[in-house]
């Protein structure tokens, strides 16, 4: 599964949550990171939670699609920032 984003968002997600993409790339380790369909207009996204080490972490991000030239997965992700209060117990009870 590879992941790719723009440097541009990444620098601004960088300022504003202190979180770089290629970290918040690492929740798609956790083996409890739960996905919801984000119910954005334009385009197909998705929530992702999970945790890196003992931070739990959001990322919005487009589904994976596959090359079928190289058989591999790739996401984009758009945005990513600590969990609220609220996304930290729903991920804790396994509910979101």
């Amino acid at each position: 599964m590879n992941w790719i984003w723009e440097e541009r968002k990444n620098a601004i997600n960088q300022w504003r949550h202190r979180l770089s993409f290629a970290t918040a790339s690492l929740v798609f380790d956790d083996p409890f990171a739960a996905s919801r369909l984000d119910h954005y207009p334009y385009e197909e996204r998705w929530q992702t939670i999970g945790a890196i080490g003992k931070v739990v972490i959001l990322v919005v991000h487009t589904p994976l699609v596959l090359d079928r030239s190289t058989g591999e997965e790739t996401g984009r992700i758009i945005s990513a920032r600590k969990a609220t209060a609220h996304e930290r117990r729903i991920y804790a009870e396994g509910d979101f």
